[in-house]
């Protein structure tokens, strides 16, 4: 793709931004992430679906949040060509720690709309085990699918350039931009959604109005704001910059717009790490307060299904 268009303003605007983004996000993510596994692994004794779930996403934040620092001096310093493979190793790091927080995302919506909604299968479906090996998946899953990609990103230069930055057209080519928004973004969006609104229904319906009860949808309006709140812009920004690619937008100032959209959407989206707290408060304060949020929500989910027959 060949452009007159300048983005310098951008990138000078973007040296600062992305400072004022990364700095607060990094400490603040990552004492909240150490703070969270130190509780769910130290101080609540027993393992349930919900701990096990958040553990593996307290995880996957830390991945994110490792490259960060790196990623901070890349804003504002070009590499030498010999820290290419440095630098698809924290790329690959960073896209996993996204990927990987969004499916786990996923996959606790579907967990919780299966002890909500479908109580009796619920016995056969839901366990600590299972929820082990489903985020064992999760890790594999991302793992297998982002680091050999992330690594076709960038081609051999020998000059200094930009990590996180500048990536060749292998990256934006249509099969990997359809495969990263259909799989890596609007399937596990339609799901989360889904599974949130069926779960926040069948809880409506259930005409209960407990504290559980409550607890629960605070969750699902917690899960829903660290997914699409961080994720939505980000994804949108990278359609946006795709298009750009393909020659489909060719307006100067709307690709300088799309630039600086993009830029600020990816830095934002490091918000996920903080957000996903929420999360982990009404979590820890669902298993302290009752070992038996879940099983007390099912067996009324089950005692009101039954009256209906």
């Amino acid at each position: 793709m060949t452009s007159n268009c300048s983005f310098t303003e951008v990138d000078h605007l973007m040296k600062y931004l992305e400072l004022t983004i990364y700095i607060p996000i990094f400490p603040f993510g990552l004492i909240l992430n150490v703070m969270a596994l130190l509780v769910f692994c130290l101080f609540l004794r027993k393992w349930t679906e919900s701990t096990i779930y958040m553990t593996s996403l307290a995880l996957m934040d830390l991945l994110l949040l490792f490259p960060l620092p790196f990623k901070m001096h890349a804003a504002n310093h070009r590499w030498p060509a010999d820290l290419q493979p440095l630098c698809s190793v924290l790329e690959s790091l960073y896209f996993i720690g996204i990927y990987g927080s969004i499916y786990t995302i996923m996959c606790i919506a579907v967990d919780r709309w299966v002890a909500i909604c479908h109580p009796f299968k619920a016995k056969q479906l839901r366990s600590p085990k299972a929820a082990l090996g489903t985020c064992v998946g999760v890790w594999l899953l991302v793992l297998t699918a982002i680091s050999p990609t992330i690594y076709r990103f960038r081609e051999d230069k020998q000059k200094d350039f930009h990590c996180f930055h500048e990536f060749s057209e292998n990256g934006w080519s249509p099969l990997v931009i359809i495969c990263l928004q259909v799989f890596g973004f609007l399937l596990p969006a339609m799901v989360l959604i889904y599974c949130s609104v069926q779960t926040i229904w069948a809880l409506q319906q259930s005409g209960q109005r407990s504290p559980q009860s409550r607890a629960c949808v605070k969750i699902i309006y917690s899960s829903l704001s660290a997914f699409l709140l961080p994720f939505t812009p980000s994804h949108l920004g990278i359609l946006l910059q795709f298009l750009v690619h393909q020659g489909i937008i060719q307006d100067c100032g709307n690709k300088t717009r799309i630039s600086l959209f993009i830029q600020i959407a990816m830095c934002l989206s490091n918000i996920t790490c903080c957000l996903d707290a929420l999360c982990y408060y009404f979590i820890a304060h669902e298993v302290r307060s009752t070992k038996h949020t879940f099983r007390m929500s099912v067996q009324r989910r089950a005692t009101f299904s039954t009256s209906e027959v």
